[in-house]
């Protein structure tokens, strides 16, 4: 096989992250997707987020989302990858989901709120969501060498 026609993600690999640079890959992104049960189905938003420690902030509407969100256990995933050099990672947190109101303490409230998340997407967002982690986990794929950008055969 030519080194043009190789798979490139054949001498990639597969490397498991620590927790510790979990956490620092979720606070370098705003945008992840949480995983929630409801109407008898997975369901897998798009959310914007923020970082309060090792504590993930969502600020949401009424809805599906917040309904199975509350009280359960969720699943949340944010990643970035490359696709032109077939790398990149993938950060996965499962835990439960708590809707902050003014019943928890002020500075519960406070910290919540100086998150500074806000949403993309109009309306009533004045819900917010934490999520507990309770396991956090990162894959990242690492490329070998890459093929050439030009098949050299193209040359004379």
């Amino acid at each position: 096989m030519t080194d043009a026609a190789r798979d490139p993600s054949a001498d990639a690999s597969l490397e498991e992250i620590p927790p510790e640079e979990c956490y620092r890959l979720l606070a370098t992104q705003e945008i992840g997707r949480l995983g929630v049960n409801a109407e008898h189905h997975p369901l897998i938003f798009p959310v914007n987020f923020g970082l309060d420690g090792s504590t993930i902030v969502i600020r949401t509407r009424p809805g599906t989302k917040l309904t199975a969100a509350v009280h359960a256990n969720v699943s949340f995933e944010v990643d970035e990858i490359d696709r032109r050099t077939r790398s990149g990672w993938s950060v996965l947190v499962r835990g439960q989901a708590e809707e902050v109101g003014e019943e928890h303490r002020a500075e519960l409230v406070a910290r919540t709120h100086a998150t500074g998340v806000e949403p993309w997407a109009p309306g009533d967002t004045g819900h917010w969501l934490r999520l507990i982690p309770h396991e956090i986990s990162g894959r990242r794929i690492v490329t070998g060498e890459l093929p050439p950008a030009v098949d050299p055969r193209a040359y004379l």
